[in-house]
């Protein structure tokens, strides 16, 4: 499961020899690759015969590859862990997220998380981002009387900077931004010239009960297929998913798309 940024990563491995059995080798190393190309080296200790740890205080959020080398016997192992950014755009607390699932112990926090990831997603594929970001896109039109944003509701413009040397740049006040639409355009009219980097807020200051109604219901369709294999089951009352959704499959039931009808807005538009 993803560790939070500022955690410490616990990295394992095992050294064994060729026939299989563990075995002190007689140097480990461990590289993990970071999300901005460049690489750390924690150090290796052994604890049992053959079994490796390393501790690393994650600084990046996003994928990190681990490989760990062994000399003497020779072996390597390859793994890899995610981190989570700093700011949480989960669309509910663990806490929101235990109680409807009526869980009373701590044993499955990493799993809820995780689901509670994949549930914002699904909402957030019909309605666009719920919780508030900084987004920056490139535009790459040019001589046109408006662009528009790629996330909406889109709440307000914070920078637009042109990308080549010399390229206009705008300020924001100058500018008018419909955030339904996420439509930018000249307040007195005219042209804008990109490529164009834009950095915006967007997202809703308020989550309306049918948005968060809806994740309620995709986050008990979600955890029930923990219950056994296979894709969610059709024709069980409030989780009835009568056909695929393009792109989402069977994870969004009949219930929760009534629920997010009235702001759907995203790709997953009927």
């Amino acid at each position: 499961m993803p560790f939070d940024l500022g955690a410490t990563a616990r990295l394992t491995a095992e050294c064994r020899d060729p026939d299989g059995t563990p075995a002190t080798a007689a140097t480990a190393t461990v590289t993990i690759g970071l999300p901005d190309g460049t690489t750390a080296s924690p150090v290796a200790t052994e604890g049992d015969t053959g079994e490796y740890t390393a501790d690393y205080v994650t600084a990046q959020a996003g994928r990190h590859t681990v490989r760990w080398v062994f000399t003497g016997p020779a072996h390597a192992y390859t793994d890899m862990f995610d981190v989570r950014p700093s700011t949480s755009t989960a669309i509910m607390s663990l806490a929101e997220a235990k109680k409807h699932l009526t869980m009373v112990t701590d044993d499955d926090d990493d799993e809820v998380r995780h689901w509670v990831d994949a549930t914002t997603q699904c909402v957030e594929y019909f309605v666009g981002p719920v919780v508030v970001r900084t987004v920056t896109e490139r535009h790459t039109a040019d001589r046109v009387s408006c662009i528009a944003l790629r996330e909406r509701p889109a709440l307000e413009l914070v920078s637009v900077a042109g990308v080549l040397t010399g390229g206009m740049s705008y300020e924001p006040d100058t500018l008018s931004l419909d955030g339904d639409t996420g439509l930018v355009s000249l307040l007195g009219g005219g042209i804008l010239r990109g490529p164009l980097d834009v950095t915006y807020r967007a997202g809703r200051r308020i989550v309306t009960a049918n948005i968060t109604g809806a994740a309620r219901i995709i986050l008990q369709h979600l955890w029930r297929t923990r219950q056994g294999p296979g894709r969610p089951q059709m024709g069980v009352g409030d989780f009835d998913v009568t056909e695929p959704i393009p792109g989402l499959g069977y994870a969004i039931p009949n219930r929760a798309m009534q629920l997010l009808n009235p702001d759907n807005t995203g790709p997953g538009m009927a």
